[in-house]
């Protein structure tokens, strides 16, 4: 509303928004709402992953089964945070020199666990992506926590002297 008022009192300022910022100042959530949509998503999350994890077992289709819902309960729980910290900031932090090649070989794997298992029908290269996608996801989330991945580092260099 206020930028037709601005285009129509003639001044048209042209802001420097991009798409996500604005998209992020419109979406001003109060803090209870966050954390409820937080709490909501990283549930569904879970849930999806465990049901894929019971779903492994089924006949014929498990592992496609086990992929599929593995990997949307991967994505729920990444877009958990979403809520707590906006969209921008996520995408901004996903994208950190820290975080960068963790957050690429995620999504890399995240699409090609679904390639795997619609388009190839390979079953084993289902299961390797969802491996792959499960320690992208835990490298990843160390690294919000201060020196965890150094502290990961030095127990596997000792484990393998």
């Amino acid at each position: 509303m206020d930028k037709l008022k601005k285009v129509l009192s003639g001044q048209d300022g042209n802001d420097d928004l991009n798409v996500l910022q604005t998209a992020n100042e419109a979406s001003t959530l109060g803090w209870g709402t966050r954390v409820k949509g937080f709490i909501g998503c990283f549930v569904a999350g879970v849930v999806c992953s465990l049901l894929g994890t019971c779903l492994l077992w089924v006949p014929r289709n498990g592992l496609t089964l086990f992929a599929v819902f593995y990997s949307l309960g991967n994505i729920a729980s990444l877009l958990s945070t979403m809520f707590l910290m906006g969209p921008l900031k996520q995408l901004k932090r996903m994208c950190d020199k820290t975080r960068a090649l963790a957050t690429g070989i995620m999504i890399t794997c995240l699409v090609l666990t679904f390639c795997a298992a619609f388009w190839w029908k390979n079953k084993g290269l289902a299961l390797l992506f969802c491996v792959l996608q499960f320690l992208a996801f835990a490298w990843y989330s160390l690294s919000y926590i201060p020196f965890a991945r150094d502290a990961i580092i030095k127990l596997f260099s000792a484990c393998f002297k």
